[in-house]
C-alpha cells in the first residue's frame, strides 16, 4: 500500500506504518497514494480526491472531518476515518489555559516585564472559582474541560442540540447559556447551524463581561461582530485557537483588543501526537487487516 503523510504528525508515525507499505511526505507522490493522512492543513477536498485516482483510505488526524469532502470521497469508494478520541485531553487543557490567560492579562503582564515595563496596576486579576462555565456542545472535549473547571470551583452548564442530560454539566436551552455563563467555550463541529452562531444578536444575549472562548471552529463566530463587541466592552476577552483558514487571511481578530490569539496548536501536544499515530496504526490494522 502507498501511504503519504501530507500533514505534520508524531515523527515516529513514517516507521510505524512501513509494515502497511511503502510511505512517503511528499506531496508530489499524490497521484500514487491508495491512504493519505492529513490534519488541518491538508484539505480533502473534491481537487485532493481526484488528484489520487488510487485513492482508498483518507484518515484525518484529529476530532472533525468537516475538511474532507466525506460524500464525494465515498461516491468514490474511499473511507474516511479521524481520530476523535486522541486529542480530547490536548484540547480541553488549552481551554483551561485561555481561561485563565485572558481574563488575567497574563499575555499582557508577560509583554510589559520583558520590555520593562511594571503593569501591575492595569492588571485586576479574576478567578475561576464560582463562575459559570456555558459549554456549547457536550461532546469528549467539553466533557473534559468540564471535569477541570469543576475542579476549579466553576459552575458547568451547558446547551446541545442533540444531548438531553449530562453528569459533567447542566443542560440548558442556549439562550439560558448565553444569558447566565461568565465564560463560554464553543466545543461545536461546523455544521449549518453552528456555523456564524456566535453573531452580533447571540453577542448581546450574553452577560456584559462575559470571556469567550473558542477551541472549536473558527467559523462559527463571525469575526466583525465579536471585535465590535470587544471594543465595546460588553464581551471582557476572547480566546481563540481556530480560524477561518490556516493561516488566516485579513482576520479583524489581530486588531482586536483583550484577545489571546494561538496558531490553531490545541492538537499538537507531544501526548496528542502519539495518542494520534497509534488510532492511525489502529486504523491500518483493520483496514489491512495487518497487525
Amino acid at each position: 500500500m502507498k501511504i503519504l503523510i501530507c500533514d505534520a504528525f508524531d515523527s515516529s508515525l513514517p516507521g510505524r506504518l512501513q509494515k502497511f507499505g511503502e510511505v512517503f511526505e511528499d506531496m508530489a507522490q499524490l497521484p500514487q497514494a491508495e491512504a493519505v493522512l492529513i490534519r488541518s492543513k491538508t484539505k480533502g477536498d473534491k481537487a485532493l480526491i481526484d488528484s489520487a485516482p488510487n485513492l482508498k483510505l483518507i484518515i484525518r488526524g484529529g476530532v472533525g472531518v468537516d475538511n474532507i469532502d466525506v460524500p464525494y470521497a465515498k461516491s468514490k469508494g474511499i473511507e474516511v476515518r479521524n481520530t476523535p478520541e486522541a486529542s480530547s485531553v490536548a484540547v480541553a487543557e488549552l481551554a483551561m489555559a485561555l481561561m485563565l490567560a485572558v481574563p488575567n492579562k497574563i499575555v499582557y503582564g508577560h509583554e510589559g516585564m520583558v520590555n520593562g515595563q511594571w503593569r501591575k496596576k492595569e492588571i485586576k486579576r479574576t478567578e475561576l472559582f464560582e463562575k459559570t462555565l456555558g459549554l456549547i456542545g457536550i461532546g469528549r472535549i467539553a466533557t473534559e474541560v468540564a471535569r477541570r473547571a469543576r475542579a476549579f470551583g466553576m459552575k458547568v452548564i451547558s446547551y446541545d442540540k442533540f444531548v438531553s442530560a449530562s453528569e459533567h454539566a447542566q443542560m440548558v436551552t442556549f439562550e439560558e447559556l448565553l444569558a447566565k455563563s461568565d465564560y463560554i467555550s464553543l466545543h461545536t463541529p461546523l455544521t449549518d447551524d453552528t456555523r456564524g452562531m456566535i453573531n452580533k444578536d447571540t453577542l448581546s444575549k450574553m452577560k456584559k463581561g462575559v470571556i469567550l472562548i473558542n477551541t472549536g471552529r473558527g467559523k462559527c463566530v463571525i469575526e466583525q461582530d465579536l471585535v465590535a463587541a470587544l471594543e465595546s466592552g460588553h464581551v471582557a476577552g476572547y480566546g481563540n485557537d481556530v480560524w477561518y483558514s490556516d493561516p488566516p487571511e485579513n482576520t479583524p481578530l489581530t486588531k482586536a483588543p483583550n484577545v489571546v490569539l494561538l496558531p490553531h496548536v490545541g492538537a499538537s501536544s507531544k501526548e496528542n501526537l502519539l495518542r494520534i499515530g497509534d488510532t492511525c496504526v489502529q486504523i491500518f490494522e483493520e483496514f489491512t487487516g495487518k497487525k
